[in-house]
């Protein structure tokens, strides 16, 4: 197998400023997030980054997508660096974050140009892209609506359309079903299977294990930062697996330890 994505022991801290230590309930100053964080996603599979609020899932896809840079270790993705090559390794992925805000006034039209020109796609590539993300997704009919006057759903499915309007090699995808009804979550995970099936490597972070179960080939349970579970899902093993349960377990002996 092709390693595509490397993340090797990265850890990331953040100073907390009096009002989120209030928040989080610690008099600490500094609050890990990550913790020599090591895990290798293959070309052609999903891999499914999971844990609960807070264990560092959304710092280490900030991570890899270069929107942060880790206090410490190395991320290799596509032979690149992400610490050194920031503008190769943006040209790779495809990033979905809830982060991403669009802007109101603008339409999905608008905003799919905007993007096509910010990662040099030509135009007829850009168009034959439109057509196929937005059938698929069923933006097409809304294609000049402002984005202010949609729906959540839609919001959300044209922020996908536009993560993936320069058809990236590797996409990075933090909760990709949210705020989608179980209908049009099923088109985006159907939808994620074929770009796996066409080669392309995809990370999905998720606190939906149900979801993880179905979509990942291999899933990676973090805990306060570390990497505390790691296991490829095979067809037999999908239909035993209890994720859920596990990441209650994983928790319990993370916070005996602690206590001890």
């Amino acid at each position: 197998m092709n390693p595509i994505l490397q993340v090797e022991k990265i850890s990331k801290s953040f100073r907390l400023s009096k009002k989120q230590q209030k928040i989080e309930a610690t008099k600490e100053k500094i609050k890990v997030a990550l913790n020599n964080l090591t895990f290798t996603a293959y070309e052609g599979e999903i891999y499914g980054l999971l844990g609960p609020n807070g264990a560092g899932k959304t710092t280490a896809l900030r991570c890899i997508s270069t929107l942060i840079k880790p206090d410490s270790g190395e991320i290799h993705l596509n032979g690149f660096s992400v610490m050194n090559e920031e503008d190769k390794v943006r040209s790779e992925i495809g990033f979905l974050t809830s982060d991403l805000k669009l802007e109101d006034f603008c339409t999905p039209n608008y905003l799919f140009d905007y993007f096509s020109k910010l990662h040099g796609v030509d135009p007829e590539t850009t168009k034959s892209r439109r057509y196929l993300l937005f059938e698929k997704f069923g933006i097409d009919k809304f294609a000049e609506v402002k984005v202010g006057e949609l729906s959540t759903g839609m919001r959300q499915k044209v922020q996908i359309a536009v993560a993936l309007v320069h058809n990236p090699k590797i996409i990075v995808f933090d909760e990709p079903t949210n705020g989608l009804d179980i209908l049009t979550a099923k088109v985006v995970t159907d939808y994620l299977k074929e770009l796996r099936d066409e080669g392309k490597t995809i990370i999905v972070s998720t606190h939906i294990f149900s979801l993880a179960e179905r979509l990942c080939d291999r899933v990676g349970i973090i805990i306060d930062g570390e990497l505390k579970y790691e296991s490829e899902l095979t067809d037999a093993s999908r239909k035993e697996a209890n994720l859920e349960a596990l990441l209650f377990q994983l928790v319990e002996e993370s916070e005996a330890l602690k206590n001890a």
